[in-house]
């Protein structure tokens, strides 16, 4: 069985817990969560991409590097990404996948297409062949979002 590297989550502080889509994923082993701002080091990050609404699309031929999500709201994120290290590539998630997640926040570049923190991450598991069954079973739209989707 190939193994990947741990997947690092950095939420903001400021993130809503009560309805935070990665709710329970804390406990799961291959993840590591930070809280932002920073008080701990991230790990070693060569080998990483940073899911972003900028650059590439991500595919399969980057399912050998750690993976690296920002959880905050869309200003929040654009603040965090600037804290991640030179040389990390940023990915963005192809343009055919659309959330299921009813928007209220108006940030969003293009809020059809800016999935929901367990989204971004189911859909960049199944681009990167990672186990990924059970990473909605939490998620409230998750019936209409993989109607949608796959």
């Amino acid at each position: 069985m190939h193994t990947f590297p741990p997947t690092v989550i950095i939420r903001h502080r400021k993130e809503n817990l009560k309805k935070c889509s990665l709710r329970g994923l804390e406990k799961k082993e291959n993840f590591l969560f930070f809280t932002y701002p920073l008080k701990n080091p991230l790990p070693n990050l060569n080998n990483y991409i940073c899911l972003s609404m900028e650059g590439p699309p991500l595919t399969s031929e980057d399912k050998d590097k750690g993976l690296i999500l920002l959880d905050g709201t869309w200003a929040l994120a654009q603040k965090m990404e600037k804290q991640i290290p030179p040389g990390v590539e940023k990915r963005s998630i192809p343009s055919n996948y659309i959330t299921a997640y009813p928007r209220r926040q108006t940030g969003c570049i293009d809020p059809q297409k800016g999935l929901a923190s367990i989204e971004a991450l189911y859909v960049a598991f199944h681009i990167l062949q990672r186990e990924n069954k059970d990473l909605l079973d939490s998620y409230y739209w998750k019936e209409l979002f993989l109607k949608s989707n796959f």
